[in-house]
């Protein structure tokens, strides 16, 4: 079935911004040449609002959206089971969209705030575009993102600090006396990807270790894909000795790959993913992991919403969650319980985007 137009469509064909578009059709102030160009566009391609929406855009509706890249991740699931009982205990029903982390559709979920369907969003965008940040700029509802964005951005942000937790890693297969420590990555053009792959130098180089990119392999984030993506690099390197996972999915997809290759783990290749996520300590051996506080990411991000439903007027904030090394099998044969390294004391900074950090996903 052919998919229907899109303000990404209308602005192709009209040849404008897609926050022109929005603004246009949410029916704010625009330049009359502009709005002719989008109306024109709109109604050559035979775009329709939704008058239920429209009928909505003057009261509360008391629901929340919470958009993000796939529904099976259980990172997302763990930011979930703290978003949903925030909200709820706040009077706010929760809307998922699951969007496959396809730009075009997270725009269009951007855009749909103007038809007032919910009162806010939380999104955790995989990839930041220049479409992403018109749209968060031109948002007619309060929008948190969880995940690094550019300065300045107009939004509440809940970050997770990925350079402090791969140098956690990286610090402790260095310890174990791993100096071949490959890094299986997803794509570089993501938010965690591009943190992750910069974290991995600056770990290397502050230990003094080479960077030699025959060490790095890039796949994608879920577990068939990191399955081939450390199959390449096995026969393409042979000296591996531990494997740095940009999160615990490829972690899996590494650990049958070492299985089936007659690979023990950690003797000949030591494993850590990224995420602290149920499988880890579920998989065989159990997985040696980089929490990424996202349980604690959803709650900030559903406490940040809430504050802004309630009070629009203060600044944006920026919330640091610190990582955290959990120490399990994949790494040493005889794990210490489940030892807890903190990357950082305390708890989680909020701060203004006049003093942000920079470093975090």
């Amino acid at each position: 079935m052919a998919q229907g137009p899109t303000i990404t469509t209308i602005a192709e064909r009209a040849g404008v911004s897609i926050a022109s578009v929005s603004r246009v059709l949410n029916g704010l102030p625009t330049r009359q040449e502009t709005v002719r160009k989008v109306m024109a566009a709109a109604e050559e391609l035979g775009y329709v609002r939704n008058a239920v929406a429209r009928s909505l855009k003057s009261r509360r509706t008391h629901q929340v959206a919470f958009a993000m890249a796939d529904v099976g991740n259980p990172a997302y699931l763990a930011m979930l089971r703290e978003i949903q009982p925030v909200l709820k205990a706040a009077g706010y029903r929760l809307v998922l969209h699951s969007t496959g982390a396809v730009v075009a559709d997270e725009i269009d979920v951007l855009h749909s705030l103007g038809e007032r369907y919910v009162d806010g969003m939380i999104m955790v965008p995989l990839r930041v575009t220049e479409a992403h940040l018109q749209m968060l700029g031109a948002a007619r509802a309060p929008v948190v993102v969880i995940g690094s964005v550019p300065e300045g951005t107009p939004v509440d942000n809940v970050r997770a600090d990925s350079r402090t937790g791969v140098r956690l890693a990286v610090d402790h297969l260095h310890a174990l006396g791993r100096c071949r420590i490959a890094l299986v990555n997803g794509p570089t053009d993501t938010v965690p990807g591009a943190a992750r792959g910069a974290a991995y130098r600056e770990a290397l180089a502050e230990l003094g270790l080479p960077y030699d990119e025959e060490l790095v392999e890039i796949g994608d984030f879920y577990r068939a894909e990191g399955g081939r993506a450390v199959a390449a690099l096995l026969n393409r390197v042979s000296d591996v000795d531990a494997l740095m996972c940009a999160n615990d999915l490829i972690a899996l997809g590494a650990l049958d790959v070492l299985r089936a290759a007659g690979k023990r783990v950690p003797e000949d290749v030591a494993v850590v993913g990224m995420d602290d996520t149920d499988l880890a300590a579920a998989s065989w051996p159990s997985l040696t992991s980089v929490s990424l506080g996202s349980a604690e990411r959803g709650r900030v991000a559903a406490e940040l919403l809430l504050d802004r439903l309630q009070d629009g007027e203060h600044e944006p904030r920026v919330v640091t969650v610190p990582p955290r090394l959990v120490v399990r099998a994949s790494t040493t044969p005889e794990p210490p319980a489940v030892r807890d390294v903190t990357g950082a004391a305390g708890q989680a900074a909020t701060q203004s985007r006049s003093t942000e950090g920079g470093g975090t996903s």
